[in-house]
């Protein structure tokens, strides 16, 4: 590239190994101030050249995986970084391995069957009296026994 300016580096040179670090770690804002202050350019001069060597890193990456991808038989359809692709292939997938859904009374049973199985595989025993009834029961008792002891003093 060609700039107009003999002060500014084109926009091809190298960039130092911290702002490379930057964008590698997704942290552009400061990549693009640091840059900026580095090199005395201007913030928008510095974003270009940020997006360029971001471009490159994810063509880089592409390559690397399709070379991958290839070596192991995967097709480089599977690979897309397009999102409408990957959406549409997801969405097949969907279709294909669709499940029959039940009706709600038999979703929650099955759910409570799953749960209790996932709790008999951990070793989880059932209480005999949940918690809740148990506390029920301790403040009964004790109403009964503030109501004798208040019967006698005052009966």
């Amino acid at each position: 590239m060609f700039n107009s300016d003999p002060n500014l580096k084109p926009i091809d040179a190298k960039l130092p190994k911290a702002v490379m670090m930057m964008i590698e770690k997704n942290n552009l804002v400061m990549a693009i101030k640091t840059l900026a202050e580095d090199e005395n350019i201007s913030m928008d001069a510095a974003k270009v050249r940020i997006d360029a060597y971001e471009t490159e890193l994810k063509v880089k990456q592409q390559q690397k995986l399709t070379t991958i991808a290839s070596k192991q038989g995967i097709p480089n359809e599977a690979l897309s970084f397009d999102r409408e692709q990957s959406d549409k292939i997801h969405q097949e997938q969907l279709i294909k391995n669709r499940v029959k859904t039940t009706p709600d009374e038999q979703g929650f049973k099955s759910l409570q069957s799953g749960v209790d199985s996932q709790l008999n595989n951990l070793g989880y025993k059932k209480r005999l009296i949940p918690y809740w009834a148990k506390r029920l029961l301790v403040i009964a008792i004790i109403m009964a026994g503030l109501f004798l002891i208040l019967w006698n003093i005052f009966g």
